[in-house]
Parts: structure tokens; C-alpha cells; sequence
């Protein structure tokens, strides 16, 4: 490919719309132009990228028994309503309605037809285990697109779905598609990492691990053991309950008037006490129930591990100050495990009964109780993890104190178990002819999520550092001056063996200044230049620059071709 005849339309200022690193990149670079707020175009050097990881993602697939099918985009409201997730989804799913007023959405994921196809399908038992997937556009409304491809309404993903006799088969099927992820994420020359994750909306009772591009943008936060192989998104990390022996001396229970305090830091500096001796009371509703949680005073409440714990609701919120006035008779910020109404549950994390003496609101505004005694003075009715972790605690798995990292999720693993077979009928008949519902597992791949978090890891104050297997071109050739008769013949010659030795090379023809190639060259971020210029040229020379080390170096003209090779081999070797 030459440069002159190549739409890539760079830009020298970064556009105002775009907020993190890729954004600007993919924009200024010309991979993509926006065509509305979360949708757009792939440009073609975009698009090579794209490709790219869809064959990697392609290979690993196939290597583990995979077959690839392509599932419509428009889906039936039917199918949703049956597995009952027609109102999970919410304001995110793309509803429509056809010209017979018959309800569809745009396909946000597929459980729902891949169970459909396969109860349709099989039969026996003989016929499983299967491994299907598809490379394909998924789309959900976000309320605010933001962050190009990190956030959009229209994405592209790889999703595969597993089904097997029983669980000792979905095991064997999400160790394949584990291994197989570490495989594409190595492959795409990413520094990433496995972490224990909430299955969301997705469901499923089994295990699930997400796969996190490290970046210091990463919007999600995990912690992760340096001494072992222990990682989870800071929503699933499990928490060891912690004693504070020294929280508060033990006092004889009272009530205290604390006038216009409505925080725990407020109480805190008010009675002169740490955090850790207070109980943080919060008045939640899930959908149409409601309850109270409770947390030490220096913890954040984990609303995820609270929603799993009780089962999980379509809806939980906080209780409106409407609420919690008329069934507790004060302000939110008064709110205490005291003089309750009985048909309230009383919902506390683990560290709440091991505390001696603590305080808490009184249900009584402007009143906290002071010297309260858990353990005796308080009604509880479940005790779960209900905390935030925080790093420096100790790992679960071996004690020592944990360390957080920011990520980007690209792909995340599910076992699913029978949540969607049963619902929709995914049946087969078992060696004995009873029959039983087929036991699954999701894999998902974020592939231009992939290609954005390759850009939020790897760049500079120049523009992009392709990992050179999922770069566009391996390298690109330019020539100092496109007047200078011997340079342009051998930038050709140089041209031409690189092509026929099966390097992807771009050469760029431009009649322009030498560093506005270079600029641009930078910002695309091949992985490899060869400048080509009558001064090296006249000693038998070229000089090739690696983007990543930013070393530059001669290489004589013989020998640059196969240098680039040995370069780009290695780096495709896996």
C-alpha cells in the first residue's frame, strides 16, 4: 500500500469531543470518524486492526473446538420475555416494533437465541458438548456514550456459549475458553489480567472472570495478590472481616444530641470518636421490598454484593428521604438499627457483630446512641461480605496485604449453569433417555474494545505503539525525497522485498516535508520505520527505527529486509 493512494486523514489538534487517550488517537490518527454519539465509522487502517484481532480471536477459537455461526442482530421480544430478561435490561436495550406492531430489540447479547437454536437442535447427549460463536455487532443504548470505543452504543464483540451433559463438562469448557483468552490477550501483545468479576445481568450461579487491559485510564479499579495468583474486580473481592479492639471504650449505652449532624465524618468530628466505632445505617429498596443495611462507619457499602445477597433485584436504590420519614419517622441521616418496625429486615456486614461497642442514629433527628452493643442491643437478620475491599488488606488466599491496579474489561468468562436452558427449554436426552437441561457457559471479546484498550496502554507523546501483531502495517518506508532518482529506486527495491519476504509494509509516496512523514508515521504508530535518504544511501545504508524502544539504527540495504523480518517474527512467534 502506498500513502498516496491510502484514506487516512490525520489531525494535528486533538478534537474537543473526545476525553481519553484513544479517543484523541483513534480520531487523530484516522482509524474512525464519529457518525453519531456512540456509532462510528471504521476507517481502513481501523479496520485492518479490527481484522486483526477478530483472526486472533478467530484461531484461538477454532484451535479449542469452536464453530462459528452468525446469529441475527434483530431478535424477537418473545424469545427475552421467555427467559425473562425483557425488563432486566431496562432503557439500554434498542426496542422496535415492526410494520405488524410485533416487538423486537437490537441484540445487546445472545443467550437467548443460541438456547433457542440449540432447542431446537439437539436431541442426545451424543450431539453435546458444543462450542459456538460468533464475531458480530452488538448494540445497547448507553445513556452516555463517551470514551469512542470504550463506551458506545454500536461495538463490535466475539461472544462463544458452551453446552454440556453437567458441570464437570461446563468445567472443562471454561478452563478452554480461560486458556484461550490468555492465548488472545498474549497474542495481541497486552499486559492483562484475570480477576474474579460479578456475572451482572448476564446471570448464572457459577464462576465468572473478567479480563482486565492494565492502564492507568482503566474505569474499573481491582486488587491483585504480588505472592499468589488471587485478583477480582474491587465489586466481587471478598473481604475478611476486621476487629478493631480500640474502636471505642466500652461505655454505658445513652442517647446523645448531635444537632445538625447528618454524616458519619460529621458524628465522628461531633464526638470526638474514629469512624470505625460508628454502624453506617442505610434504608435500601429492591424493587418493592425494603430494608436496612448496615456497615461499619469507615466502610463503603458494596451495592452489588448487597443485590447478590438477598437474590438479586431488578431495581435497588437507596430509600427516598420521603421514605425513610415515614417508616422511620426522621431523616435519612438519623437513621439507626433501633426501635424498628418488626417487618423490617435487618440486613449487616460481617464486621457489624464483632464490634463490642459502637454508635449509631437513634431514628431520632439530631440523636445518635452512644455504647450500643451489637452483639445484644441490635436485631439482625442476615450477616453477609457486604464491603468495598481495600488494597493493603490482606489476600484471601494467603494473607498478604493486597494491591490495586486500574483496567480496561475486554473479555469476560461466565458459567451459567441452567439458568437459560430450563427457561427455554435446552433439553437433552441423557445415556439412560431422562431427559435433563443442557449446562452453559458465555465467553465474551470485546474486539474494538480491544483495539482501544491496545491504544490506552501503549502510546506516547508522539501518538500510538502498535504491538507489531495487531499493528496495521509491520513497517513503513519513507523516503527522504520523492526527487532524488537512486532513492526513490531503492525505496522500491526495499519495497518489494519486504512484500515478498510477507512483511505488511506502507510506503509513503507523499511529496511532503520528511518530518511531516514522520509525524505521522509516529501517530499512526507503525512499529517499524526505514528512512531512506541520499546521505545513509550513499554508504550502502538505511536507517530503521523501532517505535516502541525508540532506538535508530543503520542497517545496510542488503540486510534491512531481513532485519525487519527476524523483528516481526519474533514478535509473532507464540
Amino acid at each position: 500500500m502506498r500513502v498516496s493512494q491510502l484514506l487516512n486523514p490525520t489531525l494535528r489538534e486533538v478534537p474537543a469531543e473526545a476525553e481519553v487517550i484513544s479517543h484523541q488517537l483513534m480520531l487523530r490518527s484516522g482509524l474512525i470518524r464519529k457518525s453519531a454519539a456512540g456509532v462510528y465509522t471504521y476507517l481502513p487502517l481501523g479496520l485492518r486492526i479490527l481484522k486483526k484481532i477478530e483472526a486472533i480471536v478467530r484461531q484461538e477459537m477454532d484451535v479449542k473446538g469452536g464453530q462459528e455461526v452468525l446469529m441475527p442482530i434483530m431478535q424477537p421480544a418473545e424469545l427475552w420475555q421467555e427467559s425473562g430478561r425483557w425488563d432486566v435490561y431496562g432503557e439500554e436495550m434498542f426496542r422496535l416494533k415492526d410494520r405488524h406492531q410485533r416487538e423486537f430489540c437490537l441484540g445487546p447479547t445472545h443467550e437467548e437465541i443460541i438456547t433457542d437454536l440449540i432447542r431446537g437442535e439437539v436431541r442426545s447427549y451424543k450431539q453435546l458438548p458444543l462450542l459456538l460463536y460468533q464475531i458480530q455487532n452488538k448494540y445497547r443504548d448507553e445513556r452516555r456514550p463517551r470514551f469512542g470505543l470504550m463506551r458506545g452504543r454500536e461495538f463490535i464483540m466475539k461472544d462463544l456459549y458452551s453446552f454440556d451433559r453437567d458441570e464437570a463438562g461446563l468445567d472443562v469448557s471454561y478452563q478452554k475458553m480461560y486458556d484461550a483468552y490468555c492465548r488472545i490477550f498474549s497474542r495481541c501483545g497486552l499486559a492483562y489480567r484475570p480477576v474474579e468479576a460479578d456475572a451482572g445481568a448476564i446471570g448464572g450461579t457459577g464462576g465468572t472472570h473478567e479480563f482486565m487491559v492494565l492502564a492507568d485510564s482503566g474505569e474499573n479499579s481491582v486488587v491483585y495478590c504480588p505472592d499468589c495468583d488471587y485478583a477480582a474486580n474491587v465489586e466481587k473481592a471478598e473481604c475478611k472481616p476486621q476487629v478493631v479492639n480500640d474502636a471505642m471504650a466500652e461505655a454505658e449505652q445513652q442517647l446523645v444530641h448531635t444537632p445538625k449532624v447528618k454524616t458519619i465524618e460529621e458524628a465522628a468530628d461531633f464526638l470526638k470518636l474514629p469512624k470505625t466505632a460508628f454502624i453506617k445505617s442505610l434504608l435500601y429498596q429492591g424493587d418493592d421490598k425494603v430494608f436496612l443495611v448496615l456497615v461499619r462507619g469507615d466502610r463503603e457499602l458494596n451495592e452489588i454484593k448487597l443485590n447478590n445477597a438477598l437474590g438479586g433485584f431488578l431495581s435497588l436504590q437507596l430509600a427516598s428521604p420521603e421514605v425513610v420519614q415515614k417508616l422511620l419517622g426522621c431523616p435519612p441521616g438519623s437513621v439507626g438499627p433501633v426501635e424498628l418496625p418488626e417487618n423490617l429486615p435487618v440486613i449487616a456486614d460481617q464486621e457489624i457483630p464483632l464490634m463490642e461497642h459502637a454508635v449509631c442514629g437513634a431514628n431520632k433527628e439530631d440523636y445518635h446512641i452512644v455504647g450500643i452493643q451489637p452483639k445484644t442491643g441490635i436485631r439482625l437478620n442476615q450477616v453477609h461480605d457486604l464491603r468495598t475491599i481495600i488494597p493493603g488488606e490482606a489476600c484471601p488466599k494467603c494473607g498478604t496485604p493486597l494491591k490495586e491496579a486500574r483496567g480496561i474489561e475486554v473479555g469476560q468468562v461466565f458459567k451459567l449453569g441452567t439458568k437459560y436452558s430450563k427457561a427455554l427449554g435446552a433439553t437433552f436426552s441423557d445415556e439412560n433417555g431422562a431427559e435433563k437441561p443442557c449446562v452453559m457457559g458465555c465467553y465474551g471479546v470485546g474486539v474494538s474494545r480491544t483495539m482501544a484498550a491496545a491504544i490506552e496502554q501503549n502510546y506516547d507523546e508522539m501518538g500510538i505503539i502498535w504491538p507489531i501483531p495487531i499493528a496495521p502495517y509491520h513497517c513503513i518506508l519513507v523516503p527522504v525525497s520523492t526527487k532524488d532518482s537512486e532513492v526513490v529506486e531503492a525505496t522500491e527495491r526495499l519495497y518489494q522485498e519486504l512484500q515478498n519476504l510477507g512483511i505488511e509494509v506502507i510506503l509513503d509516496d507523499r511529496d511532503e516535508r520528511a518530518g511531516v512523514k514522520f509525524k505521522d508515521a509516529d501517530l499512526v504508530g507503525y512499529p517499524l520505520r526505514i528512512t531512506i535518504g541520499s546521505k545513509t544511501l550513499a554508504n550502502g545504508q538505511v536507517e530503521l527505527k523501532e517505535r516502541k524502544a525508540g532506538d535508530t539504527r543503520l542497517v545496510s540495504v542488503a540486510e534491512a529486509a531481513q532485519q525487519v523480518k527476524d523483528i516481526v517474527e519474533k514478535a509473532l512467534a507464540f
